[in-house]
């Protein structure tokens, strides 16, 4: 029996009818490679039967005290059925991109049973209509909820389940499980109560070395909290979201961000790839005469190493001198003997990503400033201290705010009550979330088919309704932004927005560079009227005329607005 943490119970009660923290990992096979150029549904459940033991999670629930004095506890499922959690459907003819998109985003909305183990694997098979793959592609759909496995974890599940080479093992005879029986309720009950009375003893240590650690970033934090609406500009993306979710993607090669990061001095591919995210906001908000005057926003992770750790405090992954914004994956590497804590610790904060400015070069400079500067990275530390922080509250508490926040933002909940929407009218604190879901970097096979392509569907909630996931695998970086139906009801343009604001970029980076050296310091000559000067964008594609916003930002989609290209390819 194993009890939750405080950070993964908050993805348990913050949950709402209309929202949940379900993360989907999306995988393409091409079976050609596989024995007999064939993967049948059998193959696969016998394969999966086989390696879930190596995951405990897969076959335990939740056990949840009652009046949530506590936090709940993981239990093996008595009645544990892997064919309840394994399932296979078909897509019907084409069996093209669309009809994918479709169906996996329908599947990611679902909530999860909470009474069974929080997991679900979708093999969907028809996918015949993609460009570059044959016909039999079929894909797996790994849903999991947040607080069971998180998102730098889910390369565990893609590992567990995958082979390097082409010939697969025989699966192994599953070894014989013998579920435990769930703790009973005095025992529960008893433990809940303890740990509610303690807790104000235990939180006081931690608490007050926070709060002597974080008090500048407090302030900051609740400022933002309550600003005004006038302080930020608010977008569609930052409005209650609905049930439905929507789900694209493109791919890009990984050597031609590299040349894109050339742009800004000491620039990165993280800021190459949030460059790339926020010239798609801009694109497509001003495609639909919505785009804020003042800049946008994002959330993006921020790796910050461990105190004792070689190269010292406030450098990630050996960007030099100090904190840059990192999208890669997190790898456990031992730091000290005995030790499997990752060297890097995973925090927050928000970025600016410069949509203000039209320049697409100067947009990467000025993104590359910000993740570069001690500014960013002493709110990054003082933002995780306050998180570690919640660590030790009650159980109960916590429980209380999730469903707060819950009725709060719902649909019919208290902030449409008169006189207390208050709430309403503060600004977001970002715009939209930019993640990454860490990927394979060596080619891998499910019972002998090869896997073709590796992205995500990220979880979105009321105010935050825009979510990109960033993947990498076999040379290629995707990016898959996740949505709502109703505040985005056209998720191909803003794909085509994604992959013209990468374009933009490579255009720029493709230039010829002047072939003056550095010792030449000649007066430039002012530029004549007529013709263009050298240092403007020339090669950047010309941006959408806005048009006028017919309906409001929460509508329904129209059929035309759901077309989306036949394949995932950039």
């Amino acid at each position: 029996m194993r009890q939750l943490s405080a950070h993964d119970a908050s993805f348990l009660y913050a949950d709402t009818r209309h929202a949940n923290a379900n993360v989907t990992l999306i995988h393409i096979y091409d079976q050609r490679t596989a024995p007999g150029g064939v993967v049948r549904f059998k193959s696969i459940l016998q394969h999966i039967e086989s390696r879930i033991a190596q995951l405990p999670l897969f076959r335990q629930k939740l056990h949840r005290v009652p009046l949530d004095l506590d936090h709940p506890y993981w239990v093996d499922d008595e009645a544990f059925d892997l064919e309840y959690h394994v399932r296979h459907i078909a897509l019907p003819k084409p069996g093209d991109w669309r009809q994918f998109c479709i169906q996996a985003s329908r599947i990611h909305a679902r909530p999860l049973d909470l009474s069974r183990p929080l997991w679900e694997i979708h093999v969907i098979e028809g996918l015949d209509g993609l460009l570059d793959l044959p016909e039999g592609t079929f894909a797996l759909l790994t849903k999991t909820h947040h607080a069971a496995i998180d998102v730098e974890s889910g390369s565990e599940i893609t590992s567990l389940l995958h082979d390097l080479t082409a010939t697969p093992p025989v699966p192994a005879p599953p070894p014989p499980w013998f579920p435990e029986a769930p703790p009973g309720l005095a025992r529960v009950l008893a433990r809940g109560v303890a740990h509610t009375v303690a807790a104000p003893v235990t939180a006081a240590g931690p608490v007050g070395r926070a709060w002597q650690a974080a008090a500048p970033a407090a302030v900051e934090f609740f400022g933002d909290l309550w600003k005004p609406r006038h302080a930020l500009p608010v977008t569609r993306f930052n409005a209650i979201v609905s049930p439905h979710r929507v789900f694209e993607t493109r791919r890009f090669m990984l050597d031609e961000l590299k040349a894109i990061r050339a742009l800004a001095p000491e620039a990165t591919v993280n800021d190459a790839v949030l460059a790339v995210c926020g010239g798609a906001l801009r694109r497509y908000l001003q495609g639909h005469g919505e785009l804020p005057r003042e800049s946008l926003s994002a959330m993006a992770p921020f790796y910050v190493r461990r105190p004792g750790v070689a190269g010292g405090p406030g450098k990630a992954g050996g960007a030099g001198t100090g904190g840059k914004i990192g999208m890669g994956g997190r790898s456990l590497q031992r730091t000290t003997a005995g030790s499997d804590e990752p060297p890097q610790q995973l925090s927050w904060t928000r970025v600016d990503l410069g949509t203000h400015l039209v320049d697409a070069r100067q947009r990467l400079a000025h993104i590359q400033a910000q993740t570069s500067s001690s500014e960013v990275i002493h709110r990054a530390v003082g933002a995780r201290e306050l998180v570690e922080a919640g660590h030790h509250l009650p159980a109960a508490t916590l429980a209380l705010a999730g469903k707060w926040l819950g009725a709060w933002s719902g649909p019919g909940g208290l902030a449409g009550i008169s006189g207390l929407g208050s709430l309403e009218r503060r600004a977001p604190p970002a715009h939209c979330t930019i993640t990454n879901v860490p990927g394979p970097q060596e080619t891998l096979y499910l019972c002998g088919a090869r896997m073709t392509y590796f992205s995500a569907i990220m979880p979105i909630s009321d105010g935050n309704g825009l979510v990109f996931a960033v993947t990498s695998y076999d040379g290629r970086l995707i990016i898959s932004p996740t949505s709502c139906r109703e505040l985005m009801p056209d998720p191909a343009v803003f794909a085509r927005c994604v992959r013209d604001s990468f374009q933009e970029l490579l255009a720029l980076a493709r230039e010829p560079v002047a072939a003056a050296g550095p010792a030449s310091r000649k007066p430039r000559r002012k530029p004549q009227p007529h013709p263009q000067p050298s240092s403007q964008p020339a090669a950047a594609p010309k941006e959408p005329a806005p048009r006028r916003r017919a309906t409001p930002a929460r509508r329904r989609a129209s059929p035309a607005g759901r077309r989306s290209p036949t394949s995932p390819a950039g």
